[in-house]
């Protein structure tokens, strides 16, 4: 089925869905049991439990040795980059760059999506090409944009201290040889599962309390549905579950969106994927500028009117793009508290770092 045409279906479907909510709101005449009854309708709190990973049982062990190779820089091969230098927890989890600097000081080709609620994402990456976080954390360490390492190097660099190997056996009991790439993947996807930011205001205008919104909130909520933006930031992570071509109406322009990557397409090579991406997921939004897969906005207003524009074809004015802003700002969570893991001591055995050049 045509992404496009689908899309703009659900986005009519939309509009006639709650358009009388916008029009009490603006008559002064704001209902505040009916705009919730709607936002259920589109999206779900965030849970105050660790969520379930498929095929991945979160435990302790997992998760604490997880935390410590989020944070290991001796798994990239300059011994520099660890998973928290593009997904920085103190910053929202991502690195508030246009695009990340990896191995060789080289620039990647598209903006760090942030690590936080990333668990209930349809998948990983701007382009959906990971199914889970496992995989997800498997692509940065090999990519030579990025850690430029190798599997066999980081179980090396692994094995070459008693104390990870102490806490893989721990962390994956049974197993004859626990120190492996995939089990490195599966204790940092169990970790990451704990990223989670719940009681944000708006989960908790959700869960019943009228006043925690203002006047201005309630009707950037009721636009945001209204105007059709809830059609594919929805959910959970109020986005992050379906994919969407960027410029269903009106394409932005280059520096927006540049001829040269054409998101989905490179993964299904579906003519129908060329420029659709995975919808952003919005929790936490003000925390994680610059927006948008080329990381080119820095204003979140800006990015609003962008998608207006390009999305549903619509021109807002400035006090309905203020309202949505504001309605964006109420996602912001609770973040985790991370304690830094003090790491084991390299020894004689463990891999030296490879100098900073790109490509070696």
């Amino acid at each position: 089925m045509n992404t496009a045409r689908t899309f703009i279906r659900l986005l009519g479907a939309s509009a006639l869905c709650v358009g009388f909510i916008t029009s009490a709101l603006a008559a002064g005449q704001g209902d505040d049991a009916a705009l919730r009854k709607a936002a259920n309708d589109y999206f779900e709190v965030v849970p105050s439990a660790v969520p379930a990973v498929k095929g991945n049982p979160v435990t302790h062990e997992k998760v604490e040795l997880g935390k410590m190779l989020f944070f290991e820089t001796r798994i990239s091969s300059s011994a520099l980059i660890s998973c928290n230098t593009c997904h920085n927890l103190g910053m929202g989890g991502d690195d508030n760059l246009e695009t990340s600097i990896g191995h060789g000081w080289q620039k990647g080709p598209r903006n760090a999506p942030t690590v936080l609620n990333a668990v209930f994402n349809i998948a990983q990456f701007w382009d959906g090409r990971a199914a889970d976080l496992k995989a997800q954390a498997k692509g940065p360490v090999q990519a030579g944009v990025e850690m430029a390492s190798t599997p066999d190097r980081v179980v090396t660099t692994l094995k070459s201290m008693p104390e990870y190997v102490d806490r893989f056996t721990k962390a994956f009991p049974g197993e004859k040889d626990p120190v492996t790439f995939d089990n490195m993947a599966k204790a940092i996807e169990a970790f990451e599962a704990t990223l989670i930011t719940p009681a944000s205001r708006f989960d908790q205008f959700l869960e019943g309390n009228d006043a925690i919104l203002t006047a201005q909130e309630k009707e950037g909520l009721a636009l945001f549905m209204d105007s059709g933006c809830a059609s594919c930031h929805n959910g959970v992570n109020v986005g992050g579950n379906g994919y969407y071509p960027f410029g269903v109406v009106e394409k932005p322009g280059s520096d927006i969106l540049p001829a040269n990557d054409k998101g989905r397409f490179a993964v299904t090579h579906t003519a129908d994927d060329d420029y659709v991406f995975r919808a952003g997921p919005l929790r936490n939004i003000e925390l994680t500028a610059p927006y948008f897969h080329t990381g080119k906005v820095w204003n979140l207003e800006q990015a609003v009117g962008i998608m207006a524009t390009s999305q549903l074809g619509t021109e807002l004015d400035d006090k309905s793009i203020a309202a949505i802003a504001a309605f964006l700002r109420t996602l912001t969570g609770e973040e985790p508290q991370i304690v830094y893991p003090i790491l084991p001591v390299s020894t004689e055995s463990t891999p030296r770092p490879k100098e900073m050049i790109a490509n070696k």
